[in-house]
């Protein structure tokens, strides 16, 4: 039976001002992802689904982003919210769609000398962007590391100042690559990996580890970058690096896109 109720969002604007992104933000909902250490896990992703508006309509359905999303059950996989995008080009008559998942993401990890165990959580970003034909998917990891300056160890009798730092990578890639592979190639780059639980032996043997592999912001996303130039499954990245500086009051930060190709020599 046809509804008889008004519908407000299909009708005109003269305005004639297009809407680039509209739709749902902030909505949680379950996510199951394969993990290659323990073959899945379960996580709660912050979901953001949007398309473009036409100029001459005077809003979208929010109602049918919600609808996609709980289309595929009670857990969303990879699978599933690849297809999303096109999904919601054919449900909202739209051009371009966008669909973002932010999750955390935990990994057991065991002290390098006592192999106490504890579990350690990544922020990861699955970003899928659909426009006609062409889909376009985009995967973050924001890995957590410590760095020590290059210069205060120069210069310093007895020491060097270190501080946590926040690396977020994002990769297009020509075959899918493991979440783990990515957090492994940027805490390969750093002073020293953080961990959840350090004993005594554990926290000497780090904090001598990033002393003896002093780097600076810019060092960091080098090194990053030349992994990921080097990794056959990378086709394009970018890397930022942000030190949460201990002895500034500002941080120091630094930015790679792979469009940037390395010097020859």
């Amino acid at each position: 039976m046809p509804s008889s109720l008004k519908d407000t969002q299909n009708e005109r604007d003269d305005r004639k001002i297009a809407i680039d992104r509209v739709g749902v933000k902030n909505l949680r909902f379950p996510l199951r992802i394969r993990d290659r250490d323990q073959s899945q896990q379960h996580t709660v992703a912050t979901v953001t689904m949007a398309v473009d508006l036409p100029h001459h309509y005077k809003g979208t359905h929010m109602s049918r982003f919600v609808e996609v999303l709980h289309a595929h059950g009670r857990e969303l996989t990879v699978a599933s919210i690849a297809a999303m995008p096109r999904e919601l080009l054919s449900r909202l008559n739209a051009r371009k769609a966008h669909v973002e998942m932010r999750f955390p993401y935990f990994r057991a990890k065991r002290a390098p000398v006592t192999k106490a165990e504890g579990l350690l959580d990544y922020g990861v970003v699955f970003e899928v962007n659909a426009e006609g034909d062409e889909v376009d998917y985009v995967v973050t990891v924001e890995v957590p590391v410590a760095t020590l300056c290059p210069c205060s160890k120069a210069i310093s009798e007895r020491g060097a100042h270190n501080q946590r730092g926040l690396v977020t990578l994002s990769v297009r890639f020509r075959q899918p690559i493991w979440i783990e592979d990515l957090i492994e190639l940027v805490e390969a780059s750093a002073s020293s990996q953080l961990y959840s639980v350090l004993k005594r032996p554990d926290e000497k043997y780090v904090t001598e580890a990033a002393y003896d592999n002093p780097v600076f912001v810019e060092d960091l996303v080098r090194s990053v970058a030349q992994k990921a130039y080097g990794h056959k499954q990378i086709k394009w990245f970018r890397v930022e690096a942000e030190n949460f500086e201990s002895i500034h009051n500002h941080n120091a930060w630094a930015v790679i896109e792979s469009h940037n190709q390395p010097a020859l020599i």
